[in-house]
């Protein structure tokens, strides 16, 4: 559950962002709704991934330290109560409300970024090597649900409000078009973010330290308080060591490259899709729809590609990454990312023709499903296979951060981006941009680094943890060392024997 609570929290915000632009940000006399100012809409939408990439590498850090247990409730606890304030954030001005909004979306953000280092080391040290990649898909998985119930909770609720507070389009009449009630809808939706993270937190308050974190970390710890010496004489290397780039340095630069352009493509699609589909017309013009029911159409374009793109992705990866194996599985679904990629922007004018937007949704659909039927999936489950026990959570809160930095890259590029190449089209505050058609095309080169970058990152199907970080391979060497001590001191004392006798 907690990822189901991490995707929703992060994802939820994409939905809401243009009923809450109506709401506060209102412009009298103006041809178009309200909508969130550049500055505001990049710090909504990007300030949870800010707090996201801290968290990653702070509790990833601390999860190495002080164990995965403890710090794991830390970051429940902090999830709770953000998600709950955020739906709570008031203001005596639209600015007011906007930096509370920000302010505790920056810690919820915060604690999410523990869950992903945590929560993938505390499952890849439970697993056994036959199984390990499908029980981390299948926990990876639930942000699929979290996804789509993000979509599902906002139909819901929109439609709920929708249907008992009636309100006429904008172009009829632009006051009345969002009613006063519609201000509970955003507020109500971020909240519900923390009614799955509480009924996870009892299970993690009961949830026992990892084995191998116990013998491989805690037991190192002991044995260096009582001899340090002792100690010294094994290859313990630390994180800036030539010993960990030789043996790790390759992996790492892996891991976090692939990790980083993926989520400027993949965040990007998940926190604009709303844009891309009014772009081609999927969704109606603004002005033609009161707050409510332009809502209620953003969730349930979302919920629709969730439903037949993102959560099949991911469960494909769930029944075949120990069939498979994880470097071709990420090889593919960046390859077919690129190929969809360039199939939407290519042919772009072709697919904003009234009638060719069911084919969109299909190729967009698509790239969604290689997404996570590929790196969206496996760049979250090697970190948590291919490094050492005592630097497991702290190497995949680096890949972890290094994707949420392409994720905050995607958040407020792709904003500015995206928008009109003529400035007098372009959303009101914007400057002229690029155009969705080269934006996409942007992604698609970013797909196709990660398909090369993924050429440094080891297969790990079939193997335990130890032969990946080559901790097997310290533990003989120290055992040979330990006996060829003994060989010696053996030796030595036989010799004082024969002198004595």
């Amino acid at each position: 559950m907690g990822f189901f609570t991490d995707a929703y929290d992060l994802f939820c915000i994409s939905l809401v962002t243009k009923l809450i632009g109506r709401i506060y940000y209102h412009v009298e006399g103006s041809d178009t709704p309200g909508s969130l100012p550049p500055n505001v809409s990049s710090a909504v939408n990007g300030v949870a991934f800010c707090g996201t990439l801290s968290g990653q590498l702070f509790f990833g850090w601390l999860g190495d330290k002080l164990g995965r247990k403890k710090v794991y409730c830390v970051t429940l606890g902090l999830m709770i109560v953000c998600s709950l304030a955020s739906g709570l954030s008031f203001g005596r001005s639209p600015a007011g409300v906007m930096a509370t909004l920000c302010f505790f979306r920056f810690w919820l953000g915060f604690g999410i970024g523990g869950d992903y280092p945590l929560s993938a080391t505390i499952m890849s040290e439970y697993a056994n090597k036959k199984t390990r990649g499908t029980f981390i898909a299948a926990v990876f998985a639930m942000q699929g649900f979290g996804i789509l119930t993000g979509g599902v909770v906002t139909l819901l609720v929109s439609g709920t409000f929708r249907d008992r507070f009636k309100a006429p389009a904008y172009s009829v009449d632009p006051i009345g078009s969002t009613v006063p009630q519609a201000d509970y809808v955003w507020r109500l939706i971020l909240m519900f973010g923390a009614v799955p993270a509480a009924m996870t937190f009892y299970s993690r308050m009961r949830m026992p330290e990892t084995a191998r974190y116990t013998a491989l970390v805690a037991k190192n710890a002991e044995r260096a308080a009582e001899d340090m010496a002792k100690v010294l004489q094994v290859d313990l290397f630390g994180l800036f060591t030539k010993s960990f780039a030789r043996r790790h340095g390759l992996h790492l630069l892996g891991t976090t490259t692939t990790w980083f352009v993926l989520d400027i493509a993949f965040y990007s699609q998940n926190l604009f899709q709303k844009d891309i589909f009014s772009a081609v017309g999927w969704i109606p013009n603004a002005a033609t729809m009161n707050a409510l029911e332009e809502l209620f159409k953003i969730a349930r374009a979302s919920t629709l590609i969730a439903l037949c793109g993102t959560v099949p992705g991911y469960w494909f990866t769930v029944a075949l990454i120990d069939v498979i194996g994880r470097f071709w599985i990420q090889m593919m679904g960046f390859f077919f990312m690129t190929v969809f990629m360039l199939g939407l922007a290519i042919p772009y004018h072709h697919w904003a023709l009234p009638g060719n937007h069911i084919g969109f949704v299909v190729m967009y659909g698509l790239t969604f499903f290689f997404a996570n039927f590929g790196p969206n999936s496996t760049t979250f489950i090697v970190p948590a296979e291919i490094f050492p026990a005592r630097l497991r959570s702290t190497c995949h809160g680096i890949s972890a951060a290094a994707g949420k930095a392409g994720a905050i890259v995607g958040s407020f590029g792709f904003l500015y981006a995206a928008q009109n190449q003529d400035k007098a089209k372009a959303d009101r505050g914007y400057p002229a941009g690029i155009g969705v058609r080269n934006s996409l095309f942007v992604l698609a080169a970013c797909n196709l680094l990660g398909l090369l970058f993924t050429l440094l990152v080891p297969e790990s199907k079939g193997k335990s943890l130890e032969e990946m970080s080559g901790e097997k391979e310290e533990e003989e060497e120290e055992e040979m060392k330990e006996k060829t001590t003994l060989m010696g001191k053996d030796g030595d004392d036989k010799e004082i024997a024969s002198i004595s006798f």
